[in-house]
């Protein structure tokens, strides 16, 4: 009991009037002289019993701090022991069999990587992923200790960009809290690289502010998407597509009637003879021009629902600023004419590559630039997605994060402990070059020389024969018939290929690719659109 209530009780004691203060003890005036001479005696059975025994200091906050035996060793919540040690375990220092413990520091590690074969960038559980491959190797070099060896989140591993299954990148950031000096190791870049295989590299380590995080950090994120000229070529008459654009409005005749390309083919011409001429077409001054000014119409800020899944319009995530879209010039490796088109954005929901079919398949079927924008409003339509093989994650951007260092760095030296280098892939731009031709152009030409993997696509598109893609069409607007409402199954909906999701194709895989027609093929959008938003916002980047 404390000295300021054994003095209240001495007080009741003496006088039987009301205290003049409001206590938050019960009202002892109203006791009896009896009752107060117990409560006396319990007192001083306490004082003595407690005499001796240090008093817990208080904090500023004026709680007191409790002494470890206080502390019941059972006990959950609040009062259970804090630490990563179990009970019973030696600490570290007593521990001869244990490595002695390490600094870690907050950093971020500038990487690249050819996506084939991994199933995308974020750890998954059993699954080969970039990040996974990435924390083994920084395990067994020693920046990762044992202790935090079984748990990404114990050295608080994000990502500035998180990418698709088999969708490459020749710049990403991932922030890390990492032992970046270990004894006998003077180069840890080089060190992780030599347990990485050679389709990822670590370009560099930077030591980061402590608050550093690579996603949140980010300012924007540039992606490039490949693609063959010949996917420009309008659809082949008879085609499900033709043939329902032409239904709907006897006006649609795609391209302005038959195209010239398809004028030329002969008769009985085999599907083999037809892919080799779409490889010798080349885009004309006028589809190029198109292509460019419908491309514009991405750029600023826009409600991006219909370029994702499971976003309703009014969801607020769906605002996203796309900064920059440009159409490089046409470039031929062997037979085939590549387009390149570059989208610098602050960020990107997941699918982007519906963005890319949109853009193709408008042009395609000349339909006009603003369906682009009517794509924007509050009718939702499906927009399906060109294969993963095409897209490529160029780097994202910390202008802002640079900035800030810069101001702090002025007055210091590079070798200051305080210095914080910026972000940037600028300084390996010659072996970020020589990696995107050597692990990611090469192969991504080789696969479609091979088995002709965005031939299938369109291909899979011109086989179409329902109403789901009918807002491509002359008039440039959104037909009702099209128009998807929640929670209604549609008859005869366009289905997915998942093979399309691919860029790692062995022989066996790349003659599924050349098949018309694929039974019992999920419908992968539909799977997805039962994901949370939590879950969907952790998949975009």
């Amino acid at each position: 009991m404390s000295s300021s209530t054994r003095r209240i009780i001495n007080l009741l004691a003496t006088s039987r009037r009301p205290p003049t203060t409001v206590l938050q003890y019960p009202p002892l005036f109203f006791l009896s002289n009896e009752r107060i001479a117990k409560l006396m005696a319990a007192t001083d059975k306490l004082e003595k019993s407690t005499a001796g025994k240090e008093t817990p200091k208080k904090r500023k906050d004026g709680s007191r701090n409790r002494r470890k035996s206080d502390v019941n060793p059972d006990a959950k919540g609040r009062w259970a022991r804090r630490g990563t040690r179990k009970d019973g375990e030696q600490p570290r220092e007593l521990d001869p069999d244990r490595a002695p413990r390490l600094p870690k520091r907050q950093c971020a590690l500038l990487i690249g990587f050819c996506g084939t074969g991994c199933s995308g960038m974020q750890i998954n559980p059993g699954m080969r992923t970039i990040e996974g491959l990435l924390f083994e190797a920084l395990v067994k070099v020693g920046c990762v200790s044992q202790d935090n060896s079984d748990d990404p989140k114990k050295v608080n591993l994000g990502r500035a960009a998180r990418t698709d299954a088999g969708v490459h990148a020749a710049g990403n950031v991932v922030s890390i809290k990492l032992i970046s000096e270990i004894p006998g190791i003077h180069d840890i870049v080089e060190a992780m690289n030599e347990h990485l295989p050679p389709e990822i590299r670590v370009w560099g380590c930077v030591r980061v502010q402590n608050s550093f995080s690579a996603r949140t950090f980010c300012d924007s994120r540039k992606y490039t998407y490949f693609f063959p000229s010949y996917c420009l070529i309008p659809p082949k008459p008879g085609s499900g597509l033709y043939n329902s654009m032409r239904s709907s409005d006897p006006s649609a005749s795609p391209a302005a009637g038959i195209h010239t390309f398809w004028k030329d083919a002969g008769d009985n011409e085999s599907k083999e003879d037809e892919l080799a001429r779409k490889r010798r077409w080349r885009i004309g001054v006028d589809d190029l021009a198109r292509l460019r000014e419908t491309a514009r119409k991405y750029e600023a800020t826009h409600n991006f629902h219909n370029f994702t899944i499971g976003r309703e319009f009014a969801d607020r995530s769906n605002q996203r600023v796309m900064k920059t879209i440009g159409v490089a010039d046409p470039q031929v490796y062997s037979e085939t004419e590549w387009i390149a088109v570059m989208f610098h954005g602050q960020s990107f929901m997941l699918h982007q590559r519906k963005m890319m079919a949109a853009l193709v398949l408008s042009v395609r079927t000349h339909t006009p630039p603003q369906i682009i924008d009517e794509l924007y409003g509050p009718r939702r339509v499906f927009v399906p997605k060109m294969p993963s093989l095409g897209l490529l994650l160029e780097s994202p951007i910390f202008d802002s994060y640079n900035r800030r260092v810069e101001g702090i760095n002025e007055k210091l030296m590079p070798d200051d402990k305080e210095y914080r280098p910026p972000i940037s892939f600028g300084i390996y731009a010659e072996r970020l070059a020589r990696f995107k031709e050597e692990h990611i152009y090469f192969r991504m030409r080789d696969i479609e020389d091979r088995g002709g993997v965005f031939d299938a696509w369109i291909r899979s598109v011109d086989g179409y024969t329902g109403n789901d893609l009918l807002w491509l069409n002359p008039k440039g607007t959104i037909p009702g018939i099209c128009i998807l409402k929640k929670d209604e199954r549609r008859a005869n909906s366009f289905k997915e290929r998942k093979r399309f999701d691919l860029t790692d194709y062995s022989a066996v895989q790349l003659v599924e690719v050349e098949k018309e027609v694929e039974e019992d093929d999920a419908d992968e959008e539909q799977e997805e659109e039962n994901l949370d938003k939590a879950k969907l916002a952790d998949m975009e980047g």
